[in-house]
């Protein structure tokens, strides 16, 4: 049986930050039973744990991290998270117990270090005896340069790396490289190894191109004498640097999970205040005006490039290429109601069903119907990597005036432009400022929204 690569993959820091919660507030309650509020405590105390966390980076750990590296984050972890104990205890207990606080702090970390270590090793016995949580991996440049992290991939299969093909660049240079991203398509492969010595300057700007507009992973093994801008990622395997080009900041699982609670809160308060009383209002209005069901449902490429059902209101009279065609300024398809609520934007109101499944996000790259998508990828560079996140109901481009119809070439590359600048410059701030943007373009009104 074929294990599926990367199918939990995405589960497994999250379910740490789940036993890591479990572990401090269990230990808080049968160690130190003598606070007033327990509840606030627990609150105070787990609020702090991931505010430390998060700026140590002590969530992040990858395949390819030392043990070394996580004993070094779990003592600083230690002592940041006992000091805030220890002064929390100072200033607002009323008797002194700081021998309770050490003991829960000493329990707290070694247990949640054990089990940080267990499912490290774990998860590396894991790959060597059933193949899972692995990655397919090629080797592109001259020998010389790609030998050390071909010998670190075939020696240390633990870290789940498969080096599938190897690919010298010795002779016959661009055929070679052509072969190589050619395997890639073929088999699915999902990491590409390039040595960037080996390569030309129009050589690596044609894999990246490669890379982005396919959503493969690509990444760079630097020769000792390059100098490289302080933007660039280094990643180590063993002492062996590697350089990744394409830095995602909601890859990281802390953003991850910060993006996906702000996504279910938001997403709540507007179906429960919102959508709750307006659905059966329009519903009337809507099938009142013209036959036909009150959503309009939609194939649009997601997260990965997946198919999923994007929900509207309906707005248009029901036709054989609401699917196929955009619709345009004075579209007779559009209703009168239609019109109202495409301007005002009430129209995506439903996507906020597809925030709550987890299939989009409320900010993000806006998705495309389908039957475009293919068109695009095909006329646009680069813009397969707005499908690295997940969609969003409004995003960056969209409040910078690109929205609505595509009128022209640089519509489209201007969004793909915006688009990928907030993907490498994501921040929660940055999704609260192009949410109240979005609002005050709608009640201002925008000329593209029709």
């Amino acid at each position: 049986m074929k294990t599926k690569i990367g199918r939990y993959s995405g589960y497994i820091q999250p379910f740490t930050y789940l036993i890591d919660l479990i572990i401090i507030n269990v230990l808080s309650v049968y160690i130190m039973p003598f606070h007033a509020n327990e509840i606030y405590y627990s609150v105070f105390i787990s609020f702090a744990w991931f505010v430390i966390a998060a700026n140590i980076g002590f969530y992040e750990v990858y395949r390819y991290t030392k043990v070394i590296s996580i004993v070094n984050f779990a003592f600083k972890q230690g002592i940041l998270f006992s000091l805030f104990c220890l002064a929390l205890e100072y200033f607002y207990s009323e008797t002194s117990n700081q021998k309770a606080v050490a003991l829960f702090i000493i329990l707290a970390l070694f247990l949640i270090l054990f089990i940080k270590l267990f499912i490290y090793y774990f998860l590396r016995k894991f790959r060597v005896l059933y193949g899972g949580n692995s990655r397919r991996v090629v080797l592109l440049g001259n020998y010389k340069n790609i030998n050390p992290l071909k010998t670190f991939f075939t020696e240390n299969p633990d870290y789940g790396y498969k080096l599938i093909k190897v690919f010298t660049l010795e002779d016959h240079k661009k055929e070679r490289i052509s072969e190589c991203l050619h395997f890639v398509l073929e088999n699915k492969m999902d990491e590409i190894y390039c040595a960037m010595a080996d390569l030309s300057d129009s050589q690596v700007n044609d894999i990246i191109n490669f890379a982005d507009n396919n959503l493969k992973t690509l990444k760079f093994i630097p020769n000792e004498k390059q100098i490289l801008t302080r933007s660039v990622k280094f990643e180590y395997y063993d002492y062996i640097p590697v350089i990744s080009l394409r830095n995602i900041l909601q890859d990281e699982t802390l953003n991850k999970i910060i993006k996906r609670v702000f996504d279910i809160v938001f997403s709540s308060l507007i179906i429960i205040g919102i959508l709750s009383w307006l659905t059966p209002i329009l519903a009337l209005i809507i099938k009142w005006e013209s036959k036909g069901p009150l959503f309009f449902i939609q194939k649009r490429n997601g997260l990965n490039y997946k198919e999923f059902n994007c929900y509207k209101f309906r707005s248009m009279e029901l036709n054989d290429k609401a699917d196929l065609d955009l619709s345009s300024k004075n579209d007779i398809r559009i209703t009168k109601v239609g019109k109202f609520i495409r301007k005002t934007s009430i129209d995506e109101l439903p996507q906020f069903f597809n925030v709550l499944l987890g299939e989009m996000s409320v900010v993000g790259p806006r998705p495309h119907m389908v039957s475009v998508t293919n068109i695009y990828a095909l006329k646009v560079d680069k813009f397969m990597v707005r499908h690295f996140v997940k969609p969003g109901i409004t995003g960056l481009a969209q409040t910078k005036g690109f929205r609505g119809e595509v009128e022209t070439d640089e519509d489209i590359i201007n969004r793909v432009k915006y688009d990928i600048f907030y993907m490498e410059n994501w921040s929660i701030l940055l999704d609260i400022k192009i949410i109240f943007i979005t609002i005050y373009n709608t009640l201002k009104g925008d000329e593209k929204a029709y």
